[in-house]
This record gives C-alpha cells, sequence and structure tokens, in this order.
C-alpha cells in the first residue's frame, strides 16, 4: 500500500484533472435504474405525515486500523432510495414542496461530497453534485458543503423523521462536511434535544408496530433489552406497556404515547413495508446472488477433500463470486467443520484440516447490492457416516415442512413452527431429547428471515406476502459434552434456501445448489472446473 494513501493533501499540487474530465470505464449495466430510486422515493414520500420531512444519511466511513479503512459499504436504506454509492451525503424527502437554496417546488434534496482530483487520484471517481443530478434523476442536488447554508426552514415541520442519527462518525477536521459535520448540523438547526435516544425510539415503534397484535413476542423482545438496559422499565411508554394485562389496555398505553415530533421509528416502518415486497428489477439482481451463491456449492462439493481447511473452502467460495461478478460476500462467509459447525456464527474458518468431519458452509453472494444466503453441509470424503446421514436427513426433512408452509397469507413465523414440530419430534425418537422443550438446545434459531439489500433485510414481520423473498434454514447443532451419546457430538448441520413467495405458494430461487443425500454424494462424485489449481509450497 502506498505511503500517504490516506491523505489526499500528501499528492502532488500539480495533479492533473483527467479523472475529472475524462469518460470513466464502463460499469456493468445491470445496476438498480434511476426510475427504480425515483420511484422508491415518491412512495415513501407519499406515506409521509403532512407538514413531514424525512432525513436519511449515508453510512459512515469504518475505520479499519490507522489510516486504513474497510472498504465502504453504503446505508441501505439510503442506496434503495439514492442509488448513490459514497459517504459523506444526506437525502432529504419533503411531504409538501419547499425552498432550498433559493430554489422553490423542491419535494427532494440531496447533498454529496464534492469532486476534488486530488483526492480523486488516490481513493476512486466521486460523482460530485452536477453528476448525481444527472446520472440519478434527482430534482436537486448540492455539494454537502452548502447543506449548513441551505435555508431549511426546520422549524416549519410538524413532523422530522429518521431512522438513525449516526454517532459512530470520526470528526475529520480537515473535511467541513464530513458525517459528522452533517449529522451535527441537523441537529443544530432542527433543535433536536441533546438527550434524544434514537435507540429508545426503535423500542418504542417495535410496542407500537406489534404491541397489541403481537403482545407475546413484544414482551419476549422487551425482556431481552431489560436485560441489557434495565433503565429503559422507567421510560413512559414501556412502563405503561409492560404493566397493562389486557389488550384493550395495552392499546391504550400505546395510544397515550403518540411518536414526538422527532419520530426515529415510522420511517423505518414504511421501509420496512416498501422493501419487503420485491420489484422484479430487484428480483433480477437477487436471483443473480442467489445463482451464483448455489454455483459456489456446487464447485466447493466437486473439490472438497478431507485434507482441505476452512480458509481453502472459504476461498473457493468467494473465487467463484468474483469470477461471476459479485462485488462482495452479503456477509463474512462461514465454514465450520466438526466442533465448530455448532457455533451458529464462526467466522474464524482456520481449522486447517477438515478430516470427515461435516462441513458446514454458509456463504452468500452479494450482487450489485443484493445479498444471498445460502447454506449446505456436506461430509469432505464425499459420504456421510451413519450419524452424520440422520441428523442431515431429519434438518432436510425439518425444511421441507418450512417450505410446505411457504405461501402468501401465512403467518410469517409459519415455516419456523413447521421447522420446529419436525426437528423436535425427530430429537425425541433418535432418543437425544426427551421432552420437547428441550429442543431448543439444538436447535436455537429461527427459520427465516427476510433477504434483499441487508442479508437480515427490512420487512414488516407480518401475513407472507407474493414478493417477500425470506430464508428457509433449520439446524441442528450437537457440540461436544452435550446431554446426549457422544456419537451424536460435534455434528452440526444446517440446510438454507432463499425462498420467494409467489401468489400460489414459493419457489426455491437456490435449487440448483444440491440438497439431499443422494444428490449431494452424486455431484461430490464429480470433477470440478477447478481441479488441478494447485499453488506451490512456500519453502
Amino acid at each position: 500500500m502506498l505511503a500517504g494513501s490516506s491523505a489526499a493533501a500528501q499528492a502532488p499540487a500539480s495533479v492533473p484533472e483527467l479523472l475529472s474530465s475524462a469518460a470513466p470505464p464502463a460499469r456493468p449495466t445491470d445496476f438498480l435504474s434511476p426510475a427504480f430510486h425515483r420511484q422508491r422515493r415518491e412512495l415513501l414520500r407519499a406515506r409521509l405525515p403532512p407538514q413531514g420531512v424525512a432525513v436519511v444519511f449515508a453510512a459512515p466511513v469504518r475505520n479499519r486500523a490507522n489510516d486504513v479503512n474497510y472498504v465502504y459499504h453504503q446505508n441501505p436504506d439510503f442506496y434503495y432510495l439514492t442509488g448513490y454509492d459514497e459517504p459523506y451525503a444526506v437525502l432529504l424527502l419533503f411531504k409538501e414542496p419547499r425552498t432550498v437554496a433559493g430554489q422553490a417546488g423542491v419535494t427532494e434534496a440531496l447533498f454529496t461530497q464534492p469532486r476534488d482530483p486530488a483526492r480523486e487520484q488516490w481513493t476512486g471517481r466521486r460523482r460530485g453534485a452536477a453528476d448525481a443530478k444527472t446520472q440519478l434523476a434527482l430534482q436537486f442536488t448540492a455539494d454537502n458543503r452548502e447543506f449548513a447554508a441551505a435555508g431549511i426552514k426546520w422549524a416549519d415541520f410538524d413532523h422530522l423523521l429518521f431512522t438513525d442519527l449516526p454517532t459512530d462518525t470520526r470528526d475529520d477536521q480537515t473535511n467541513a462536511a464530513d458525517l459528522h459535520s452533517l449529522v451535527a448540523t441537523f441537529r443544530q438547526q432542527a433543535g433536536v434535544p441533546a438527550d434524544y435516544n434514537p435507540t429508545l425510539g426503535e423500542h418504542e415503534s417495535v410496542i407500537r408496530r406489534y404491541g397489541v397484535r403481537n403482545d407475546k413476542a413484544v414482551a419476549e423482545y422487551l425482556a431481552t433489552q431489560l436485560k441489557e438496559n434495565p433503565a429503559l422499565a422507567g421510560t413512559p411508554l414501556v412502563k405503561d406497556y409492560l404493566a397493562a394485562t389486557t389488550a384493550t389496555a395495552r392499546e391504550a398505553a400505546i395510544a397515550a404515547h403518540p411518536p414526538g415530533r422527532f419520530d426515529g421509528g415510522a420511517l423505518g416502518e414504511s421501509l420496512d413495508e416498501l422493501r419487503a415486497i420485491k420489484t422484479p428489477e430487484e428480483l433480477a439482481l437477487l436471483r443473480r446472488a442467489i445463482r451464483i451463491s448455489a454455483q459456489g456449492q456446487r464447485e466447493v462439493m466437486k473439490l472438497l477433500r478431507p485434507e482441505m481447511g476452512e480458509m481453502d473452502v472459504q476461498g473457493l467460495h468467494e473465487y467463484v463470486y468474483r469470477r461471476y461478478g459479485a462485488e462482495f460476500q452479503g456477509y463474512p462467509s462461514i465454514v465450520g467443520g466438526g466442533a465448530n459447525a455448532c457455533i451458529l456464527h464462526y467466522e474464524t474458518d482456520d481449522r486447517q484440516h477438515l478430516d470427515n468431519d461435516l462441513v458446514l458452509m454458509d456463504c452468500g453472494a452479494e450482487y450489485h447490492g443484493y445479498s444471498a444466503d445460502v447454506t449446505r453441509t456436506v461430509p469432505p470424503s464425499g459420504r456421510f457416516s451413519p450419524e452424520q446421514r440422520q441428523i442431515y436427513e431429519l434438518v432436510l426433512a425439518a425444511q421441507e415442512a418450512g417450505f410446505a408452509a411457504c405461501r402468501p397469507g401465512a403467518a410469517f413465523d409459519a415455516p419456523n413452527k413447521a421447522t420446529q414440530d419436525v426437528i423436535t419430534a425427530g430429537l425425541q425418537k433418535l432418543n437425544i431429547i426427551k421432552k420437547k422443550d428441550e429442543m431448543r438446545r439444538y436447535y436455537p434459531h429461527g427459520a427465516s428471515h427476510y433477504l434483499g439489500l441487508d442479508v437480515h433485510d427490512r420487512g414488516s414481520y407480518g401475513p407472507l406476502q407474493a414478493g417477500n423473498v425470506i430464508t428457509v434454514e433449520p439446524g441442528i447443532y450437537i457440540p461436544a459434552g452435550s446431554p446426549c451419546d457422544p456419537k451424536w457430538w460435534n455434528i452440526g448441520v444446517r440446510i438454507e434456501d432463499d425462498a420467494l413467495i409467489t401468489a400460489t405458494g414459493y419457489e426455491n430461487l437456490s435449487a440448483e445448489a444440491p440438497r439431499t443425500v443422494a444428490d449431494i454424494e452424486k455431484l461430490m462424485a464429480e470433477p470440478s472446473a477447478l481441479e488441478g489449481f494447485m499453488l506451490p509450497d512456500l519453502k
């Protein structure tokens, strides 16, 4: 890495304007269209209350160490609404037209980082406000340095809605319009109280949305939050809600504490509802990400050997992703053999020899922002042992039951309950558990979550609807020392697929990755396209 690469000030003073004036090399043409993002903004703006404004900030730049940052990843909400993938930006959506920087009739305004040839030579091209306006089809754009002087009359708004006010930001003293400064400007000009607690707003939003129709789940949610923050019990809405013992009383408690002028929950609710239903344009990208991930599973199955290590397997998956044009992984790859397969989000991936312990591969490509989430569990030798096969086929039967519950109108939790029933009965039959309530020891997670721009995507968690994309991912994990026959120890199995809810049922989008024992063992006997790819030893 070049010395001084973190500071454009160290670049030569005579940097040519090449990056600013020359046309950039061609990029893929299948990104979401400006029309998609414009439609999303209009749909969200239509949901704003009268005299309302939505404020959405770009994601912070994350520091890895010293002067090295992580590869930038945009706030998915921000990307969904704009297509803008750079930092130091803020989007405003107005319910009624407003005057911004002297321009009347503005309903949407994006403030972006400016062009800077010296910095762009070090860290890459920027759109700038002018290109953002034309390329992303935005009504009003301006340099982020103009945000503070844009003349927005914040006092005229009855409702200021936001999903987050980033606090984990670095204050770059050389950048007067970094994210830290943009947030500070908004808080100061809009009069956000210094003690405003966005996290409390999230908790209150959960109560308002689900507190009557799903009170048991909300009670469990609040119990978990109270363990981490006991002071939460003293806040007015939480206190009154917890004291209510009937549906009528709970409804009254919620009605008595409406959102205030500064609302950290309502915007997230609207985005949950919008992002839960995937458009055809989104589904095209999701299908691509999922097919790439399924192909990674296939190639690794064909190449897998007992002498390989977890890092080998991880690297092979991620090579396939890049080879098919996926820019990133949707999340850190989980590759766990044997005991490591019993750690749900194991990310170390450094076991050097898999031997013939089952290897759990929970990996997903991210293609143009959309993430897959596909898990397969296979034996490195190509053959399941009797015990491995019994646990595997139990998980597979549970997944089939989960799929059968995937239909529009079903409760979001229906696939999860179906998988739990099958796994409970199966573990009892294998004499691994005695009582039904012991099932959670070996199956401690849910079977489904939404999938999209986030691997755990936004969604309403109401009844399933056509256009939802969810996972179906039952699992059984039996670590050493479990109160069962040791022959089961260190067997961890998860099978995860990505299901599109259709008008009549579901479509398994990741079906190209084999799931049955017979199909897995057959594929693992085939040669891989990567066969013979060997690097020399480093002596």
